[in-house]
């Protein structure tokens, strides 16, 4: 791909975020379309969204299960951006209309005190450099279709990343600890839907451990000329499979000692 057909992309991205409607699949779109475009048309939609004045408030990896890893015939995990706007209070309301197909998921929040970067990257830098960790939801949405009602094809990896990682916000619980103060392959989440239990799961299914998450993704921003900055939310990764979130949804994520954080969807 070129670097025009990237904006391009990422141009179509954004309007679909903000018409409310999903597009094609881009790897359709564009048959040779690879990791390093992927991550290209992602870095292009931040650039659309910093220059229309929001702010980078940190990282979501995803990915960072087996199972997912499974679906998407990938051995990597992947990451995305987050944005200011994209922060929304424990226990507040995501307005209706927001988004298109919400779904959450239940991770660990590393929030930094330190920059972070490098391919050399250990996971006592990341402990060093972590302020605290606290519960968390991600609210993911696509902007892209899940499959082709042509051909059927199913969006892939490629279409994920470029969608900034269906990455579309987050809620911290008021919790706060620190990184050393549990392990955190054994903190885990029940999470209920309109108080029915839907999914359940432990911060081991994060790569084995939360911290070797945040291990990855120090080593992949230095790839692309990133890195972590102090002050920022870093997303771990999901333990748990997507909840959907129709219009009227609570959720609420039970983390047990660890704490709890919820949301509605208006």
């Amino acid at each position: 791909m070129t670097p025009e057909q990237h904006n391009a992309a990422a141009a179509s991205l954004i309007d679909a975020e903000k018409a409310g409607r999903q597009i094609g699949l881009l790897s359709l779109q564009y048959p040779d379309i690879d990791m390093n475009d992927a991550y290209a048309i992602q870095s292009a939609l931040a650039a659309q969204k910093l220059a229309e004045g929001r702010k980078v408030v940190g990282w979501k990896i995803g990915l960072t299960s087996k199972a997912m890893q499974y679906a998407l015939n990938i051995d990597i995990p992947d990451s995305g951006v987050l944005f200011d706007d994209m922060v929304f209070p424990h226990g507040g309301t995501v307005p209706a209309g927001r988004f298109i197909q919400p779904r959450i998921e239940a991770e660990i929040a590393f929030v930094m005190k330190a920059p972070l970067s490098g391919s050399a990257i250990t996971r006592e830098d990341v402990i060093a450099a972590t302020d605290y960790v606290a519960p968390s939801l991600e609210i993911l949405d696509t902007r892209i279709l899940r499959a082709d009602p042509a051909s059927g094809q199913a969006r892939n990896v490629f279409d994920t990343i470029s969608d900034n990682a269906a990455n579309a916000g987050l809620v911290l619980g008021p919790q706060k600890h620190a990184i050393d103060a549990c392990d955190l392959r054994w903190v885990g989440a029940i999470v209920s839907r309109n108080g029915e239990v839907e999914e359940t799961g432990l911060g081991a299914g994060v790569l084995n451990d939360p911290v070797e998450s945040v291990v990855w993704l120090a080593r992949r921003m230095q790839t692309y000329g990133q890195q972590i900055e102090a002050g920022q939310v870093i997303l771990s990764g999901s333990f748990i499979r997507p909840v959907e979130c129709p219009s009227g949804t609570h959720i609420h994520a039970d983390f047990g000692a660890f704490g709890s954080v919820a949301c509605n969807f208006a």
